[in-house]
């Protein structure tokens, strides 16, 4: 009985707990490192040490918009406000099988190529966006890298005691 009692007491902390974090998991590669104190445009940020960066940033959309819609909105703003030019457009899916749509850009600065890969998926009413990008010659050679962080994200995540301690969130213990 006071084992149960004890249980019930914890119950409320361990729900706070399940709420915290990241709505995402992402590991960092060897080579890069994770920065803190992204403000709020980043939940995620990692660098290289030759300018290459990978970030997550996600957005409370409310199940608004689908992927089309998303993409579509993308494309534009980059293309207008942002002055790339649309390389690939692809399918992909994060590591829990979420469905996404991956969209390669390039863009010239003071006559210096960069790209810039954005993938979007919409999971938990939200947008997330995975961003990597930096000069081209740099962006190659980290493309290994750059490529199994960006595979190996997951967007879904399970909690123990799901679905009574659900959470739209992939806790870092």
């Amino acid at each position: 009985m006071n084992r149960f009692v004890l249980g019930l007491a914890f119950a409320p902390l361990l729900s706070l707990a399940a709420g915290c974090g990241r709505p995402f998991k992402i590991e960092t590669a060897p080579g890069m490192v994770e920065l803190d104190n992204q403000g709020p445009q980043y939940d995620y940020r990692a660098l290289a040490p030759d300018g290459v960066v990978i970030a997550v940033h996600t957005v409370d959309t409310g199940d608004r918009g689908d992927i089309e819609f998303w993409t579509r909105a993308t494309v534009l703003r980059m293309r207008q406000l942002s002055g790339y030019a649309l390389l690939e457009a692809r399918d992909v899916t994060s590591r829990d099988g979420t469905p996404g749509r991956e969209l390669r850009f390039g863009h010239d600065e003071n006559g210096k190529p960069y790209l810039y890969t954005l993938r979007l998926f919409i999971a938990q009413g939200r947008l997330f966006l995975i961003e990597s990008g930096g000069p081209r010659d740099q962006v190659e050679r980290y493309a290994p890298t750059l490529k199994w962080m960006q595979a190996n994200v997951k967007l879904q995540c399970s909690t123990l005691g799901a679905p009574i301690l659900s959470s739209r969130t992939c806790n870092r213990w």
